[in-house]
């Protein structure tokens, strides 16, 4: 139950990220709506159909659409009554990055697949969302920069995975990788640190 509920908080806070990367674009409210559903879903879908889970998520349990269409209504009202700050978008970004990383991560433990595959699921999941809204929204995606965005999921979760295999309770490995992959993103951003180009 309480990784579900960390999913939908995972799912409300994309969408208000793809709402307020909407607002930023000057969308219409379809466009909005498609641009929260798709970053708070995008990833999950993928990660669904890799694994071949059928139905995906969001046909099986129509919850999350209604979490995103919540997020975004309140995301553009907030946006109409108080200022938007600065880093908004960066830090609701980063809490759907690990949520959505981690969550995905658990499930790709619950389909019997092996450390590796675990990551890079987790990793997908976290990823896939922003991945189409950048791309929706026009702009390089974030995974596609110097930004240190995949590498904090892949982080977390590897932490997730050592932690386990050293005998930490689930749940405590499972908060560390969250929390590992939050302060990593936030530091990264802070410092401006960032993956060497070529």
């Amino acid at each position: 139950m309480l990784f579900y509920i960390l999913d939908l908080i995972g799912v409300a806070v994309f969408a208000a990220s793809g709402t307020l990367a909407a607002m930023a674009s000057h969308l219409d409210l379809l466009g909005i709506m498609v641009l929260a559903a798709m970053t708070a879903i995008g990833g999950g879908t993928v990660r669904d159909l890799l694994l071949n889970r059928h139905p995906v998520f969001w046909i099986e349990d129509p919850k999350p659409l209604l979490v995103i269409v919540a997020s975004a209504v309140f995301t553009i009202v907030w946006v109409q009554v108080l200022p938007v700050p600065t880093d908004a978008l960066l830090i609701a970004d980063a809490l759907g990055l690990a949520l959505f990383a981690m969550s995905g991560a658990k499930v790709a433990e619950a389909q019997g697949c092996r450390a590796l595959i675990v990551i890079l699921m987790g990793t997908l999941t976290g990823v896939g969302g922003g991945l189409v809204r950048d791309i929706l929204a026009a702009k390089v995606p974030l995974i596609l920069r110097q930004d240190i965005y995949a590498t904090a999921a892949i982080a977390g979760i590897l932490l997730y995975i050592l932690l386990k295999k050293a005998g930490m309770p689930p749940r405590w490995a499972f908060g560390a990788g969250l929390v590992s992959i939050v302060v990593v993103r936030l530091l990264a951003i802070q410092l401006g640190l960032r993956l060497p180009s070529f």
